[in-house]
């Protein structure tokens, strides 16, 4: 298989030239194509110096672990303490920050949540420890 090269587009136009050439692919490459077009796409939006972060939170007794990814950590984690997170972070009560990490590149972030969350658990609790080894809640400290 080969890609052909998309040709320069305004931003508004990228996604439907990305598009046709899809289209016009055989079956089986289009679901991964698709994902790729999609990951371009959030590059394009992404050209503003943002941050993002993958994070894990856990409940008042430790017991559960959440890895997520945001662009906004405050107002995720303000999200997750008032049960707006989820299923999973509402049934648990999900509501304490403990790890953290930042980065301006969104697909390096989707794709570290993924790393983390194909870990086992005995390695997501190492990560944490290795910077927070009393699992305080890094909600208060970073925003007060």
């Amino acid at each position: 298989m080969s890609l052909r090269a998309v040709p320069f587009v305004p931003q508004g136009m990228l996604c439907e030239a990305v598009s046709s050439q899809i289209r016009s692919m055989p079956r089986g490459t289009r679901g991964l194509l698709r994902s790729l077009r999609s990951l371009a796409m959030t590059e394009v939006r992404d050209m503003s110096n943002r941050q993002y972060y993958v994070y894990i939170m856990t409940n008042a007794h430790n017991t559960v672990l959440y890895t997520g990814v945001t662009n906004n950590l405050q107002r995720r984690v303000l999200e997750h303490q008032q049960g707006k997170g989820g299923v999973f972070t509402k049934k648990y009560n999900v509501n304490k920050l403990v790890y953290c990490e930042a980065g301006d590149e969104v697909s390096v972030a989707i794709m570290r949540e993924k790393q983390i969350k194909a870990g086992s658990r005995r390695r997501k609790i190492d990560l944490i420890n290795s910077i927070n080894p009393e699992w305080k809640d890094l909600y208060e400290e970073m925003f007060g």
